[in-house]
């Protein structure tokens, strides 16, 4: 095997789910999010205060926590999703983006909790050397797979269907007696709660966090490029 070679990939697969998880919202609903990486950095940080507090080891424990990591960003974004898209597509980017820029600032402020800019520090991971990073391989490729079925079956069922055709003409789906909110608010909280699945795995991976590697503005800007020049708005 080649470490080099596997780290890459665990890298690629960790981006198209993140990609993917963006796509569900932004691509199937035409309100363009720029700021996911809110929920990449608190499902992060909640795997990383796990693993400190449980004293969890290394190895395949911290796996463990990443539905739970996935689960407190969905939380966390019900709220905030519930004031951002009390707005339309424009003034949705601007908060989206504030949104963002709140928690880092509470990430460098929060010291007791977060670490400051010293940040923390995550287990090294105890199985055989001879793995290298297939675990974290594994484990990504698997979670991309999930993440694909999902958009795939949203984006061919009636609940897809509705999301298309705001994202078309929402003016129109008001006139038919839809609520297009609360079904973007059910995909806007997916989105977020796969986005923090995928912080969760990524900064174990790296195995140090801190409020710029949580809470990273090129992170939106990588997944936003990907989906655009993948096709934003399908399964592809």
């Amino acid at each position: 095997w080649d470490s080099t070679m596997i780290s890459d990939a665990v890298e690629v697969l960790l981006l198209i789910a993140a990609a993917i998880s963006w796509n569900i919202f932004s691509g199937y609903t035409g309100y363009i999010s720029l700021g996911n990486a809110a929920y990449y950095g608190i499902g992060a940080y909640i795997l990383a205060l796990g693993v400190q507090d449980w004293h969890i080891t290394g190895g395949f424990g911290p796996f463990l926590l990443l539905p739970l990591a996935g689960l407190v960003a969905g939380i966390f974004s019900i709220p905030l999703g519930w004031i951002a898209l009390r707005t339309r597509r424009f003034t949705f980017i601007v908060i989206t983006i504030a949104i963002f820029f709140i928690f880092q600032l509470l990430a460098y402020n929060l010291r007791d909790l977060t670490g400051g800019s010293e940040g923390i520090f995550l287990p090294i991971p105890d199985w055989n050397a001879n793995l290298f990073n297939l675990p974290f391989y594994f484990v990504a490729s698997t979670f991309m797979l999930l993440v694909t079925l999902i958009s795939w079956w949203i984006r061919h069922s009636k609940y897809g269907l509705v999301l298309l055709a705001i994202r078309d003409d929402e003016e129109r789906v008001l006139g038919l007696g839809i609520a297009p909110k609360r079904f973007m608010l059910g995909v806007y909280v997916l989105s977020a709660t796969c986005t923090g699945i995928v912080g969760a795995m990524a900064i174990y991976f790296i195995g140090f966090i801190n409020p710029s590697t949580a809470f990273d503005a090129g992170f939106d800007l990588s997944i936003v490029t990907i989906s655009f020049l993948g096709g934003i708005g399908t399964v592809v």
